[in-house]
């Protein structure tokens, strides 16, 4: 791992989002909570903190990081046929919390994909990718 022990600790924020695209009949059972496992969005959300919380764990060599505070918003999006994802995560740590919130959103579609395959099973998991990140010497960093 990489030596952070020098490194100041600051606030850090990080928000990745990511989508699953899918049919319209999987969209629209997801909508009315028509999925045979249950509510897809509630589990989904509660799948990408349970990831977020184990990145270190899934990530080789990614620092542990002590989490303050997170938050994934899931949306059905039916222009594009999809479910959107955002994850927040926010620590006072000297190593910042990217890889915990595309972490999130990864976890997060693959619970959906899990419990809405029966429907369609060629959904397509995309767009996994850092929005925004702050703190640490680098400062502020926004996706243009």
């Amino acid at each position: 791992m990489v030596d952070v022990s020098l490194k100041d600790e600051t606030e850090r924020v990080a928000i990745a989002t990511g989508e699953v695209r899918m049919s319209a009949a999987a969209l629209g059972a997801i909508r009315r909570g028509a999925v045979a496992k249950g509510d897809v969005l509630a589990v989904a959300r509660v799948a990408g903190l349970q990831g977020l919380k184990r990145t270190a764990e899934l990530v080789p060599l990614c620092h542990p990081v002590r989490i303050t505070g997170a938050g994934i918003e899931l949306s059905a999006d039916t222009r594009r046929r999809a479910v959107r994802i955002r994850a927040t995560v926010r620590a006072r740590d000297r190593t910042g919390v990217e890889m915990e919130a595309m972490s999130a959103v990864a976890v997060a579609a693959l619970a959906v994909y899990d419990m809405a395959k029966a429907i369609d099973r060629a959904m397509v998991i995309s767009q996994i990718r850092l929005e925004e990140k702050r703190g640490g010497r680098s400062g502020v960093w926004r996706r243009r």
